[in-house]
């Protein structure tokens, strides 16, 4: 098993994402701390687990504060000996229109998204740093945050702003030989049954049937067990060389995302005024302008919404 003898600690795993990437990390030798808000979602997540040959515990407390970030290192610590693996997957949504949305919904989310993976990263780096630990950060963004999404700000924020502090630790962890990474899952959950477009494909795998080919390989949409492969890889001593990156999985797809970077640069001496904005701007940037927003190919007829008021 590639990671025996590893510890570690997965945010938000009671169930759905979190918990298939708990089960794959046990199932390659991790053991695992379980987190959820849940006690009874958390005490069943930890027995599938255990049931099945493995080693978990469970702490129950939401993720966000900095107290909850140490009481998980101490409880992998204290229950397993050590930490080498922090997969920070809590989140929560609650989707609404900028005029819509209250400071509430706003902050709850970044509370949870990336608050909560900062307060992870950092007590767990601390953690490796000190025992010189060449630990594996793995942590959870969304094309949401890669492309953006209507309704989606403070959903979108969180996700990118994840991305972008992967970016930093990377740099910062090197020396240490810590890794930092954020996969871009793209899964049937919770999250993803009340979207129409995935409706036919949420269905077939609640009902134990392989989705259709278009939403595995055109959108490369699956489910949770296919994206915990990624997880296990990125947490391994074979992804020793892989930080600071993006990977898009889901389904048959796996991507590798880029950084941004400039698509197209013009120079002007003296710099750029107002007036040689208004009169150049179009024509040197008008066609190569990015879009925004994720873009699917259309449904096939017979995977289209059954409910009449779906689309």
């Amino acid at each position: 098993m590639s990671l025996a003898g590893k510890v570690a600690i997965v945010t938000g795993s009671g169930r759905g994402l979190g918990l298939a990437y708990a089960q794959e990390l046990a199932r390659q030798g991790a053991a695992v701390v379980i987190n959820d808000v849940d006690e009874q979602v958390a005490g069943e997540a930890v027995a599938t687990i255990t049931g099945a040959g493995g080693k978990a515990v469970a702490v129950v407390a939401p993720v966000g504060s900095t107290e909850t970030a140490q009481q998980l290192v101490k409880t992998a610590v204290e229950s397993f000996g050590g930490l080498d693996i922090l997969v920070t997957n809590a989140g929560v949504l609650r989707d609404k229109s900028l005029l819509k949305m209250t400071d509430e919904d706003f902050d709850l989310v970044i509370n949870v998204h990336l608050r909560g993976t900062f307060t992870c990263v950092r007590e767990a780096y601390a953690y490796f740093k000190e025992n010189k630990v060449a630990g594996r950060i793995i942590t959870i963004g969304s094309p949401t945050g890669q492309r953006g999404n209507f309704g989606q700000t403070n959903y979108a924020a969180a996700k990118a702003g994840i991305v972008g502090m992967v970016r930093t630790w990377a740099l910062e962890m090197k020396r240490a030989g810590v890794t930092a990474n954020a996969i871009i899952p793209v899964a049937a959950t919770a999250m993803t049954k009340t979207v129409p477009f995935f409706q036919k494909a949420v269905e077939a795998d609640e009902r134990g049937e392989a989705m259709p080919d278009f939403f595995r390989k055109d959108l490369g949409f699956g489910t949770a067990d296919d994206v915990a492969g990624l997880v296990a890889f990125l947490a391994s001593d074979a992804a020793a060389k892989v930080t600071g990156q993006a990977i898009g999985v889901g389904g048959d797809r796996l991507q590798l995302w880029s950084h941004p970077e400039a698509v197209a640069t013009e120079y002007k001496d003296g710099g750029w005024s107002y007036e040689e904005l208004v009169e150049r701007f179009d024509d040197l940037f008008g066609e190569r302008l990015q879009s925004v927003g994720e873009e699917f190919p259309e449904l096939p007829a017979e995977l289209q919404p059954e409910a009449a008021g779906a689309k």
